[in-house]
């Protein structure tokens, strides 16, 4: 046993993003004696929206909406351009530099405490207790904390994970990269402050999408691409270009690995467990992170809490079952969607021609508000299937 003296937590979360904050407040909630471990002023480049199913499960409040998406434009090599409203509701937009300090606080005041600093190293005591050690932001001085078990919310390149479970093999990622701007004045450009633009065309990713997406006074215009050597930030000067914003202040610039597959364990079957981008939830096809985030930071909290109740290191794992249960299949689909249609410009072009189509659209939006594949309508799905196959094998006409 360690020694009496020492505090030893029930839980020590690294990183304060959705998922390492949701899983905080979680188990402190539970009752859990949980530090949070964050390092703070760190943004991820991220556009920023959050479907209403997670405003509902997680109680977003209103004044963190900087913006209300109600419909999204695809714009295909060609320049044509598919608008796609949202029939009776919208995609709340957030700032991540906001909304992830509100998540912050939001587990301290569960009872969670917070510590900010660096996180260094990973080591067990003589009794094989977890022993953290972090640089601390506001002295640069090493502390250690010791932990009966670790939530690693730390990010694709996860140092928890390197450090505790280095067997693990990484997924592949996609290298995010946006510049937060000045919104301009309505009516001076093109630009619609409740509209997010879509960019599928390979001179601005070869392999992914470029977006604009509107934050109320500000905006997330970026590029994502796994293919090295690929400029992300010539990339998006060119986005803001064909979005007319060439021109607009720039605020802030932010670049992250982003990976596009959950990993195959979330656990090292014994203390130490994974959440967020950290353990790969981030949606194939679109980027999507911050729902699939807080849910596996909910899905740990409460493994995690298990484990603790029981001493039984195999609750662990019930956080992975859980998710891929709950979204596997669709992160199977989005990953088909994503090989097939993002591959060349042909294909992209055909790809927003079909997002033309009224069941596309429907079935989409349904899907994405709920975050659920719609099992409603087989008609509407077999439709949709003749059309993707049409298009896929080049017997349909791209709209003109």
């Amino acid at each position: 046993m360690p020694s009496p003296t020492k505090r030893v937590y029930d839980t020590v979360v690294v990183g304060g993003g959705p998922a390492g904050a949701t899983a905080a407040a979680v188990l402190a909630r539970a009752g859990r004696d949980v530090l949070l471990l964050d390092k703070a002023g760190r943004i991820k480049p991220c556009g920023g929206a959050i479907p209403p199913r997670l405003i509902r499960d997680f109680d977003v409040p209103d004044h963190l909406i900087v913006a209300r998406a109600r419909s999204a434009r695809m714009i295909s090599p060609a320049d044509e351009r598919v608008d796609m409203p949202i029939e009776g509701g919208f995609v709340g937009m957030v700032d991540r530099e906001d909304f992830d300090a509100w998540l912050r606080s939001r587990a301290e005041q569960c009872g969670a405490s917070r510590a900010t600093g660096t996180f260094v190293d990973f080591a067990r005591d003589r009794n094989g207790v977890a022993t953290l050690t972090y640089e601390e932001k506001a002295t640069g001085e090493r502390r250690d904390v010791q932990a009966r078990t670790v939530i690693g919310a730390d990010g694709a390149n996860s140092r928890v994970a390197q450090h505790a479970m280095p067997e693990m093999k990484r997924p592949p990622f996609v290298f995010a990269y946006h510049e937060i701007i000045k919104s301009p004045e309505i009516g001076a450009t093109d630009f619609d402050p409740t509209r997010c633009e879509i960019f599928y065309q390979g001179r601005l990713s070869p392999d992914f999408y470029a977006w604009v997406f509107p934050h109320g006074d500000k905006t997330s215009v970026g590029v994502g691409s796994a293919q090295k050597g690929f400029s992300l930030r010539n990339a998006t000067a060119a986005t803001r270009e064909a979005s007319g914003l060439s021109q607009a202040t720039t605020i802030r610039r932010e670049g992250a690995p982003i990976p596009m597959r959950p990993l195959r364990r979330w656990d090292n079957r014994r203390d130490v467990v994974l959440a967020g981008d950290a353990a790969g939830v981030v949606a194939p096809a679109s980027g999507e992170g911050i729902y699939y985030a807080m849910l596996s930071g909910e899905f740990v909290a409460e493994a995690v809490d298990g484990y603790l109740a029981t001493g039984k290191a195999k609750a662990l794992t019930t956080a992975r079952k859980r998710f891929m249960k709950a979204h596997g299949r669709v992160f199977w689909v989005l990953g088909l969607l994503q090989y097939f249609w993002y591959c060349n410009d042909k294909r992209r072009e055909q790809f927003v021609s079909l997002c033309r189509d009224p069941d596309v659209q429907r079935l989409t939006w349904q899907a994405y508000m709920n975050k659920e594949l719609v099992r409603q309508d087989p008609m509407a799905h077999l439709r949709v299937f003749k059309k993707d196959l049409a298009h896929l094998f080049g017997m349909a006409v791209p709209h003109k």
